[in-house]
């Protein structure tokens, strides 16, 4: 049994509504963090059902911030946590958060799940997550939905947002420049992880481009020169079919 099939039978009168799948991805995602004491940030608070359930999960002296904009969840706070009353898709209140609580290690955007909010809140808050951090987005299945602002292949929705973030983290081995030109974020993406209707985004800071080994004789030799071929064809090219 996992901690969360535990503690969702012993929950207070505070509504928790979850994905019953989402618990498998926290396990996953999150055990790393429960250990240290960390900076969490969860945008949506609604009837502050997550707000327990959280400060139990991570350590005693975790930094946990909830945002909302509706000014009633304001009295969802427990003692140890703060609750912020603003709009997730200004730049101005995220900046805000940023300057009093970041930088952040865990962030989890259960908010409007309208896909420009979620949009506008990655764009405004991932500067401000630290090295090896993690930021969540739940509730992507309204990418596909039109009310959301998403839709199947719509370029505007938060699913296809993502998956062009898994190609700018490729971005440092383009041999195609100009369409295809080198994206800054590569340098601090390391994995984007799509599971049914959540998306998470790790963050890991990796100044130096990346490059590969060799070894021989216990002889080990790092090169970077793939990075500046143009042209590539396979080495397997004729011997393997094609």
């Amino acid at each position: 049994m996992t901690w969360f099939a535990d503690y969702i039978k012993r929950t207070d009168d505070r509504l928790l509504m979850k994905w019953a799948h989402y618990f498998d991805v926290y396990e996953r995602e999150l055990t790393r963090f429960r250990s240290r004491p960390i900076t969490f940030l969860e945008i949506g608070v609604y009837r502050g059902g997550s707000i327990p359930m959280w400060r139990e999960y991570f350590a005693d002296d975790a930094t946990l911030v909830f945002v909302d904009i509706d000014h009633d969840c304001a009295a969802h706070a427990d003692p140890g946590t703060h609750v912020e009353i603003g709009n997730q898709a200004d730049p101005a209140f995220l900046n805000s958060l940023a300057e009093t609580y970041g930088p952040f290690d865990v962030v989890l955007d259960d908010g409007s799940h309208i896909n420009a909010h979620q949009i506008a809140s990655f764009n405004g808050l991932w500067p401000h997550m630290k090295p090896q951090s993690l930021y969540m987005v739940e509730d992507c299945h309204t990418a596909y939905w039109p009310g959301f602002g998403g839709g199947y292949r719509n370029e505007a929705s938060f699913i296809e947002f993502a998956k062009r973030k898994v190609d700018a983290m490729h971005s440092w081995y383009t041999d195609q420049d100009a369409m295809f030109p080198f994206d800054p974020i590569a340098k601090e993406l390391a994995g984007v992880r799509f599971y049914d209707s959540i998306v998470a985004f790790e963050k890991r800071v990796q100044a130096e481009p990346p490059f590969s080994i060799t070894s021989q004789n216990g002889e080990v030799k790092g090169s970077r020169k793939a990075l500046q071929v143009r042209g590539r064809t396979s080495i397997f090219k004729g011997k393997d079919g094609s």
